[in-house]
């Protein structure tokens, strides 16, 4: 005997991203802003002074990706307990990627589901971490391993916030755009090429703008990275070994992904999908922000086990986001394992 549970229905998850100024947020419930000490001394009192809500409370969990764990997620569920939240409360994620996916994953299980919007004040969050819905924690096996997709009510980039993001984080934020234009818009990414993002503020407006377009439409394709929206993993699945295996103190986010990038480029180079001049290209493109192109592989054999980890991974089997010339990418699940560890042993040799 078979009974069927029919639940076909249509949801509507869409939400707006509002780029410009922070505009008054107004809410007619109790609310909940997540930071840490240190966006919180820059930028608090400006979302204060923006914020009218029945009641506000505010959470501090400390800076860094090495706090981004379930233990933190329960501190902040903790608080809303305390607080005696409802269904109809709200999360206020203010800070970078890691409070923006621990507050939204922490709203996805807060009695089963409340709403949380992004305020995204690095330049990484901005552009990648705050739009898509992905949110999560990391554990001792890997990166984002424990999460869900679950979208926010809205997004609001206001990017004066940049003005005291330090340099490191800057070019940690230049990585995730160079992959996006890499991946997706070759015109973008020579744009960003030709440009000093550091320097010229109006570029830098549109620049943003131009990465969010693009995610956007990666993810109103496919929300839950069933096909295309993988490709924006581009760099992580090496970028996010090199993390686990520095117990995500040693580099920021960014910077893991523009050495992921760089791997990815070799395999990419020994497959026939770019050529020497490429690969040499992004390199200096990405020394260009002092972004870290190298890194010391101690044990190839560990670092490729650890790829099946990965979230693509099925089946034993590992999908490589690789480049295919600029703007376009190639999805390779048939890479054999001794053309991986090849590429791995050169950097094991720390020759490239």
């Amino acid at each position: 005997m078979t009974i069927d549970i029919t639940l076909k229905q249509t949801v509507d998850n869409s939400y707006p991203i509002h780029i410009g100024p922070l505009p008054k947020l107004e809410f007619a419930t109790k609310v909940a802003i997540v930071t840490n000490p240190t966006v919180a001394g820059l930028h608090l009192a400006k979302v204060m002074s923006q914020l009218t809500a029945k009641e506000c409370y505010i959470i501090t969990v400390p800076d860094g990706e090495e706090h981004k764990k379930l233990a933190t997620a329960e501190y902040i569920l903790d608080r809303l307990f305390e607080h005696k939240f409802d269904r109809k409360s709200l999360l206020i994620a203010l800070g970078g990627g890691v409070i923006g996916d621990m507050t939204g994953f922490v709203a996805s299980m807060y009695q089963r589901g409340i709403g949380f919007v992004q305020v995204p004040t690095t330049l990484l969050s901005q552009v990648d971490a705050s739009v898509g819905g992905k949110t999560g924690v990391n554990n001792r096996f890997g990166k984002n391993l424990v999460g869900a997709f679950y979208q926010p009510k809205a997004v609001y980039i206001d990017t004066d916030f940049l003005k005291t993001l330090p340099s490191r984080e800057f070019g940690a934020g230049i990585a995730e755009m160079i992959k996006m234009g890499m991946m997706f818009d070759k015109g973008f990414f020579e744009s960003l090429e030709a440009t000093d993002l550091r320097r010229d503020n109006a570029a830098l407006a549109t620049a943003i703008r131009r990465c969010v377009e693009l995610k956007a439409e990666v993810v109103s394709q496919d929300e839950k990275e069933k096909g295309v929206r993988a490709v924006l993993n581009y760099g992580h699945t090496f970028g996010h070994v090199i993390e686990q295996e520095t117990g995500y103190s040693r580099y920021l986010h960014g910077e893991a992904v523009a050495m992921g990038m760089v791997m990815a480029n070799q395999l990419a180079l020994n497959l026939g999908l770019i050529d020497e001049a490429m690969a040499k290209r992004m390199v200096d493109f990405l020394r260009r922000y002092n972004l870290p192109v190298d890194y010391a592989i101690r044990d190839v054999d560990a670092f490729y086990t650890m790829f099946f980890l990965d979230k693509k991974s099925m089946d034993s089997k590992i999908t490589f986001i690789l480049p295919d010339g600029i703007g376009g990418y190639a999805m390779r699940s048939d890479v054999p394992a001794e053309t991986v560890k090849s590429v791995l042993t050169l950097f094991a040799k720390d020759t490239h």
